[in-house]
């Protein structure tokens, strides 16, 4: 490398000089001044200007180089491992950094567990407007640290007159569990808006057939700017984050969705109930 870039060096030198002894014959044995002047400029601008074109090359070939090096270090390095289950596992973890590298071309931030709760609980105390969220049964929104946490923001949101809507989507069975009562009843007197989505009311005849099955049922949308989601499967990320415009577009079509099947509910005594329910029970007393 060093003797090639030398000999470059040495080769404007010699383009330099033929064209100078190339002027100097003209001007001396041929007599002729113009043409020596003519030979002698235009051998120097030849000399400039292969220069500058070797350096350029010179130049484009190194980054090209170390460019070529950085992408396939890492091919490089699984393909110096000897042992099977050492080149298995390296295999395995380079699928899952290109799905993640994948995810974040798509305009989507895998979060962990710990991560998407901070993330939630920021992007709710930044919201002014509407916090929009469908949540699964979860037991842990009064016990578990990163819920509670994350509930406190929503409290804060409530302070700042930002209106929050939850929609509880569950089966039918779950409702009447006394933990999920209390959980409702909680966030009900907190001035959020509960709905509850069953989920056979809004798969319908496809809860057999499991077509719709990729509708997300763990989401929040911040202000239609933000949208976070808990990955429906466990993995190394808990969750991903995204403030692309039509991703977040996306979720507030399935929040629509969901909320189109969505029950209102009301405090009847001690426990929640279906708004629905109460209002045909009492249609069905005064028939009576």
């Amino acid at each position: 490398m060093k003797f090639s870039h030398k000999l470059q060096q040495m080769a404007v030198f010699i383009e330099f000089l033929a064209g100078a002894g190339l002027a100097i014959f003209f001007h001396l044995v041929l007599h002729n001044e113009m043409a020596s002047y003519l030979i002698f400029g235009v051998g120097v601008l030849l000399s400039l200007a292969t220069y500058l074109l070797r350096e350029d090359i010179e130049k484009t070939r190194t980054e090209l180089t170390d460019l070529y090096h950085q992408v396939h270090e890492i091919t490089y390095a699984i393909s110096r491992l000897t042992d099977a289950e050492c080149q298995a596992k390296a295999q395995e973890l380079l699928a899952n950094t290109m799905r993640t590298i994948t995810m974040l071309q798509n305009g989507f931030i895998p979060l962990d567990e710990t991560e998407f709760y901070l993330d939630g609980a920021k992007s709710s105390d930044a919201a002014t407007l509407h916090i929009r969220a469908v949540d699964p049964i979860t037991f842990g929104w009064l016990a578990r640290a990163t819920l509670v946490n994350f509930y406190q923001s929503n409290l804060r949101a409530l302070e700042r007159k930002v209106k929050i809507t939850r929609i509880f989507v569950i089966n039918r069975e779950e409702f009447v569990e006394p933990e999920f009562q209390k959980i409702i009843l909680t966030q009900l007197k907190d001035g959020i808006d509960i709905r509850i989505a069953f989920r056979d009311e809004i798969l319908g005849a496809d809860a057999v057939s499991d077509r719709n099955t990729n509708i997300p049922w763990d989401f929040a949308v911040y202000d239609e700017q933000i949208a976070t989601e808990v990955f429906p499967h466990a993995g190394k990320y808990y969750g991903r984050k995204t403030t692309q415009p039509a991703e977040v577009e996306k979720y507030l079509h399935y929040y629509q969705l969901i909320e189109h099947n969505a029950h209102a509910v009301i405090i009847e005594g001690d426990r929640v109930a279906l708004a629905s329910d109460v209002t045909a029970a009492i249609m069905s007393d005064k028939s009576i």
